[in-house]
C-alpha cells in the first residue's frame, strides 16, 4: 500500500505530465487561432486577453444566419433574439455554478458599468449609505466613495477587514443607513487573491442585515473559475467582464442574490424596456416592471449582437481550453516559472535586479491565493530605480507588450510604493501624470511595471522576456553609466556640419542651404515646429512615434513666393496631389473661424493644452489624412491672434560643475519653445554619432542616419584630424556654446531619447536600432540619452542673431 508521501508525489509527477502536454496543446492552438501573436509577446492580459479567429469566425456565421430584431417587439425576428439573450443569461450564471432560483444576470457594458449600477441603488435609499473598500481595490470601485457623502472608510489591510467582521472596530456609523462593503477577488495590480470568505463572515455578522456585499470578479474570472455554488455565503452583488476572460465581446455582467435584489430597485430613474406604463405631461407617472430584476435594470435596448458573441466565446473557449480549473492549472505553472525567473537575476555584485511586490498572504506555488500577474520595478547594479517609461519604450521595440504606471489601482500603488498622500500630491504637483514620463521623484518610483498571463500564454513568451530583462536590465560587469568617459575638447576646431528645422512637428526635416544665413530667435531657429498636425476629433497633436508615414512628408520652405510646401516622399495615394502649400503669412482668411460666442477649441501638444489655428481648407485636410491613415489637418502656433497661450522649456540650464546627466538642482530660467517637445534647439555631435555607429555595425547592426536624431544643429570636428582622434560624447562636459562670432547657446542637458529613433527617417520603417544600442551604452538613470538640449543665450538687449552652416563653433564646460 503507498504511503501518503508516495500518493502526493504521484499526484504532482501527473498534475506536471498533465501541464506539459496542456502546453504543448496550447503551442498548436496559438499558432492555428491567434496569427496576431506572430513576431509578439503578449503578456497584458490583465488588461484584456485575446480573442480567437475561431471565435469571430463562429461568430460571424451566426450574425448571417440569423435574422435577429429589437427584443422589444412581438415580431418573429426579436422573438429570436429574446430567447437568445435568456438562453445566454442562464448560461453565464451556469458558467459562475450560480442557481439560476437563486441569482439574477444584469447585462451591463463592462465591470464599471455594473458598480455604478449597484451605486445608484444605494444612492436612492432614503438615509444615504456607508461605503467600506478595501485598499488594493480598482479605481472603478474607489469611486462609489464620492455618492457615499462623505461616509465611507477605505480598509489598509486585511486584518483590518477581519477585525471589522469580527465586530471588533466600530467602522460604520451606528445610524440606520445601509452599508456596502467591496473588495476586488483579485488585485488587479499585483494578482493577489483576496478572501472570498468575507462574504459569508460578513452575512453571519450582526452587520449582515444592513451591509452588503460587491465583489469585483473581472481580474480573477479571467483566468480562475468563480464558483457562487453557495448562494448563503456568496457576495450579494459581483460584476466581471467578458473581455478579459475572453477577448471579445466588449461586455460585462451584475450577478445579484436574489435576495439582495431589492436594494436596487430603489434607484430613481428608469429607462426604456423598464416599465410598463408611462404618463408625462399633465401627469407624472409611471409603473415599473415587477418581474426579474434584469427587466427593471437593463435599460434600453440590450446589445444584443454582442451578446450573442458572449455565446460563441463560451463555447470557442471551452472547445479549446477546456474547463476554468485547466486554465487556472496552466496560468499558475506559467506564473511561478516567470516569479522564480525574475527573482534569480542577479546584477555582477549580487544586487537583485527585480523588486517584485509580492504581499507576504501570498503565493505563486498557490493559485488560490496568487493569481497569475506580477507586478515589480528594476534596479540597476548601484541600487537606483530602472525608469518604467524606458523598460516600456524597449519593450516595444522587442514586441512585448506589457502594462506601466498606476495600473489604475491608486490603494495598492500607494501602499506598495510606500507613497504617503502628500508625497503623491506633490508629486501631481510636480507633472506626474499616469502614463507620462515623470516615473521617478525624489528617489522613489511613481509606478510599476506589471506583466500577466492568460490562458493562450506559453512557456516561450517567459523565455523571451526574461531574456529581454537579461539583455537591457542585468549589469554583467561594472561598466561606466554614460557608456564611454567624456574627453576635453577646448582647442580643436569644430563646426556647424549641418543645419535643420522641421517646420511642421514630427514630420520631414528640412536642410537649410550652404551659404543662408538663418536667424535665431528665442525660441529657436526660424520657422522650426511652427505647425503640426491634429487629429480632428481630439486636436491632439500627432507624432511619428504612432505614425510613422509622418517621416514621409517633407516640407520645405519656399522664401521666394512666401509659401510652405510639402511634398510626399514615396508612393502617393490615390487621388492625393504630390504636394500642397500653404503660405508662410499668417493670413487669417485660411484659417477657421470660430462663433464669437463659443471658446477657441484648445489643441494638445505632449499633454499641454495650446491654442493652434486649424486650416479651413478640406484639400489640406483630405491631403494629410490619405498620407497619415488618421483624420487629420494641419494647424499653426502661433496664429495670428491675441491671447494665446505660451509654451516653455521642460529642461534648464545644468547646475556648475555637472555633466548632462546632472541632477543637481537646475537654473530655473524659463525658455520660450513652439512645438518642439523639451527646448528651443537640438544639437548633436558627429563624433558621437560616428561611436554610435561603430557599436551598432559590431554587432551587425544597422547604422544610424543623423536624420533620425531629429537635430536641429549638427557639431562635427575638422576632417582633417587625424583617424582616432575623434572625442566622441564631449557634448556632456559643454556648459555652453558660441557659434560663429556673435551667437551663444546656453547647453541644458542631455536630451532623453524614445523609441521614435527607430523611425527610418526616408522610408518610414520601423527598426530596432540606434535605440537598442543607446540603451546598452548611453543609460543613466534608467534614462536613454543621446545628443543635447540647447537654448540661445538671451542677451541683456533680447537680440537674437544668425547663424550658417560651417559657422565655426567654441564649447566651454
Amino acid at each position: 500500500m503507498a504511503t501518503m508521501k508516495e500518493r502526493d508525489g504521484e499526484e504532482m509527477n501527473l498534475r506536471a505530465t498533465n501541464i506539459a502536454n496542456y502546453i504543448g496543446e496550447i503551442d498548436t492552438i496559438r499558432e492555428k487561432e491567434f496569427p496576431m501573436l506572430q513576431g509578439v509577446t503578449y503578456l497584458d492580459h490583465a488588461g484584456t486577453t485575446l480573442y480567437p479567429k475561431s471565435l469571430i469566425d463562429d461568430f460571424s456565421r451566426d450574425m448571417m444566419s440569423s435574422l435577429l430584431g429589437n427584443p422589444h417587439s412581438a415580431s418573429s425576428s426579436s422573438q429570436l433574439s429574446t430567447r437568445r439573450i435568456e438562453d445566454v443569461r442562464l448560461r453565464v450564471l451556469r458558467f459562475s455554478n450560480a442557481d439560476p432560483d437563486l441569482f439574477d444576470l444584469v447585462f451591463v457594458a463592462n465591470a464599471t458599468a455594473g458598480i455604478k449600477l449597484v451605486m445608484e441603488g444605494f444612492r436612492g435609499q432614503e438615509h444615504g449609505f456607508w461605503f467600506g473598500y478595501h485598499k488594493d481595490a480598482h479605481t472603478s470601485l474607489v469611486g462609489v466613495r464620492e455618492a457615499a457623502k462623505g461616509r465611507h472608510h477605505c480598509f489598509g489591510s486585511d486584518g483590518e477587514v477581519e477585525e471589522w467582521l469580527d465586530e471588533s472596530a466600530n467602522t460604520m456609523p451606528g445610524d440606520k443607513s445601509l452599508g456596502l462593503f467591496a473588495y476586488p477577488a483579485q488585485s488587479n495590480m499585483n494578482g493577489r487573491r483576496l478572501p472570498l470568505s468575507w462574504t459569508g463572515q460578513l452575512r453571519s455578522s450582526k452587520r449582515g442585515s444592513r451591509v452588503y456585499s460587491l465583489v469585483d470578479a473581472a481580474a480573477m474570472v479571467s483566468t480562475s473559475p468563480f464558483d457562487l455554488s453557495n448562494a448563503s455565503k456568496a457576495p450579494d452583488f459581483t460584476v466581471m467582464s467578458f473581455y478579459k476572460t475572453f477577448g471579445f465581446p466588449d461586455l460585462g455582467a451584475l450577478i445579484v442574490r436574489n435576495e439582495s435584489a431589492s436594494v436596487l430597485q430603489r434607484r430613481s430613474y428608469f429607462g426604456g424596456g423598464t416599465v410598463e406604463m408611462v404618463l408625462c405631461g399633465k401627469e407624472n407617472w409611471h409603473i415599473q416592471k415587477d418581474g426579474y430584476l434584469h427587466e427593471q435594470l437593463e435599460d434600453g435596448t440590450l446589445p444584443v449582437h454582442s451578446i450573442i458573441a458572449l455565446d460563441n466565446a463560451l463555447n470557442v473557449h471551452e472547445r479549446l481550453f477546456g474547463s476554468p480549473k485547466r486554465v487556472a492549472l496552466h496560468t499558475a505553472f506559467l506564473a511561478e516559472q516567470l516569479y522564480d525567473k525574475l527573482a534569480a537575476l542577479r546584477h555582477y555584485n549580487g544586487s537583485k535586479v527585480c523588486h517584485i511586490y509580492r504581499d507576504s498572504s501570498s503565493s505563486y506555488r498557490d493559485s488560490i491565493t496568487q493569481g497569475p500577474i506580477i507586478a515589480f520595478n528594476f534596479r540597476n547594479s548601484q541600487g537606483d530605480w530602472v525608469s518604467n517609461t524606458e523598460v516600456e519604450k524597449l519593450a516595444n521595440i522587442r514586441n512585448i507588450q506589457l502594462r506601466s504606471g498606476g495600473l489604475c489601482n491608486p490603494g495598492g500603488i500607494a501602499s506598495a510604493l510606500d507613497l504617503a498622500p502628500w508625497e503623491m500630491e506633490r508629486n501631481f504637483s510636480a507633472g506626474h501624470r499616469c502614463g507620462n514620463e515623470t516615473d521617478i521623484i525624489d528617489g522613489k518610483s511613481t509606478g510599476m511595471l506589471r506583466v500577466s498571463l492568460g490562458a493562450m500564454s506559453n512557456l516561450q513568451d517567459v523565455d523571451t522576456f526574461i531574456e529581454f530583462v537579461e539583455e537591457f536590465f542585468v549589469d554583467h560587469t561594472e561598466v561606466p553609466q554614460r557608456g564611454e568617459a567624456s574627453n576635453p575638447i577646448l582647442g580643436r576646431k569644430l563646426y556647424v556640419e549641418t543645419l535643420a528645422i522641421y517646420p511642421i512637428k514630427s514630420c520631414g526635416g528640412w536642410e537649410i542651404p550652404p551659404g543662408t544665413l538663418w536667424d535665431v530667435r528665442a525660441e529657436g531657429l526660424a520657422w522650426d515646429r511652427e505647425w503640426c498636425l491634429v487629429h480632428q476629433g481630439t486636436r491632439t497633436a500627432l507624432s511619428q512615434k504612432r505614425f510613422p508615414k509622418m517621416a514621409l512628408l517633407k516640407p520645405s520652405l519656399d522664401l521666394v513666393e512666401g509659401l510652405l510646401r510639402v511634398r510626399i516622399h514615396g508612393p502617393v495615394p490615390s487621388a492625393t496631389p504630390n504636394e500642397i502649400s500653404v503660405p508662410l503669412s499668417a493670413d487669417p482668411s485660411v484659417f477657421q473661424t470660430c462663433d464669437a460666442r463659443v471658446p477657441m477649441p484648445t489643441s494638445q501638444v505632449c499633454g499641454e493644452n495650446i491654442l493652434a489655428h486649424t486650416y479651413a481648407s478640406k484639400q489640406i485636410a483630405d491631403f494629410f489624412t490619405n498620407v497619415i491613415g488618421a483624420p487629420c489637418t494641419l494647424a499653426r502656433f502661433p496664429a495670428a491672434v491675441a491671447g494665446l497661450s505660451t509654451r516653455h522649456s521642460k529642461v534648464h540650464l545644468k547646475a556648475p560643475g555637472h555633466n548632462g546627466f546632472s541632477s543637481q538642482p537646475p537654473n530655473t530660467t524659463q525658455r520660450p519653445i513652439l512645438l518642439s517637445n523639451e527646448s528651443p534647439v537640438l544639437t548633436i555631435f558627429r563624433s558621437s554619432l560616428n561611436r554610435l555607429n561603430e557599436q551598432i555595425k559590431s554587432k551587425n547592426g544597422k547604422a544610424a542616419r543623423a536624420s533620425v536624431f531629429r537635430a536641429n544643429i549638427i557639431v562635427a570636428e575638422d576632417p582633417t584630424f587625424s583617424p582616432g582622434s575623434e572625442k566622441p560624447y564631449a557634448e556632456d562636459d559643454w556648459r555652453s556654446l558660441r557659434i560663429g562670432y556673435e551667437m551663444n547657446f546656453d547647453v541644458l542637458g542631455g536630451c532623453r531619447r524614445c523609441q521614435m529613433v527607430c523611425v527610418d527617417q526616408e522610408s518610414a520603417e520601423k527598426n530596432e536600432e540606434p535605440f537598442v544600442t543607446l540603451a546598452k551604452t548611453r543609460r543613466k538613470d534608467g534614462k536613454v540619452f543621446f545628443g543635447v538640449h540647447t537654448a540661445p543665450t538671451v542677451s541683456k538687449r533680447g537680440q537674437m542673431a544668425r547663424i550658417k552652416l560651417g559657422d565655426r563653433v567654441c564649447p566651454t564646460v
